[in-house]
């Protein structure tokens, strides 16, 4: 049987000279790929006390979906300003080149909720940053997140410390 690790595509140069893009896309196009990557997520929490489960646009989805109806657990979507039909609250995060804003239904999670956060990639940390502050807008409160890759080298720990924070896969890089 292959390593989670195995799936994973380094591609040299892309987006730019020096840096290793870690390819999601060679895990999902394989069955037992995504299977083992759902399966060692869901590992992260399964003896974990926590209400509902949290995740971004787009990645988060693809892994949190199935992670939360394995388990029984609501889902509750992250998603880019504008793409959400009801009220919502917001929070705006800095990226590399700029800025985003990120938006949650404000009935979505309830005061007091222990959530989980499920993502594809910390990188700066920054995304998960900015989910952790709109989940404890409403009231709820982080219990752990959890990713599949972590690029070490950028040191998004850093911005969730005091956090139970847990990666798959850690590459010691950018």
């Amino acid at each position: 049987m292959k390593k989670i690790e195995d799936y994973v595509m380094s591609i040299p140069d892309f987006p730019e000279p020096g840096i290793i893009f870690r390819d999601i896309t060679s895990v999902l196009q394989e069955a037992e790929g995504l299977h083992l990557a759902i399966d060692l997520m869901q590992d992260k929490i399964k003896d974990l006390d926590f209400d509902l489960i949290v995740g971004p646009e787009s990645r988060g989805f693809i892994f949190g979906v199935p992670i939360a109806y394995n388990l029984y657990k609501p889902f509750i979507p992250v998603r880019k300003k504008g793409k959400l039909p009801r009220e919502t609250v917001s929070v705006e995060y800095d990226l590399e080149y700029g800025s985003a804003t990120l938006e949650v239904h404000k009935d979505a999670i309830k005061p007091g909720q222990k959530v989980v956060i499920i993502d594809d990639l910390m990188a700066t940390g920054g995304t998960n940053r900015a989910i952790i502050d709109l989940v404890e807008s409403l009231g709820g409160i982080v219990v752990k997140t959890v990713f599949l890759m972590e690029l070490e080298g950028l040191k998004g720990r850093d911005k969730l410390k005091g956090y139970n924070v847990e990666s798959i896969i850690a590459y010691p890089g950018a």
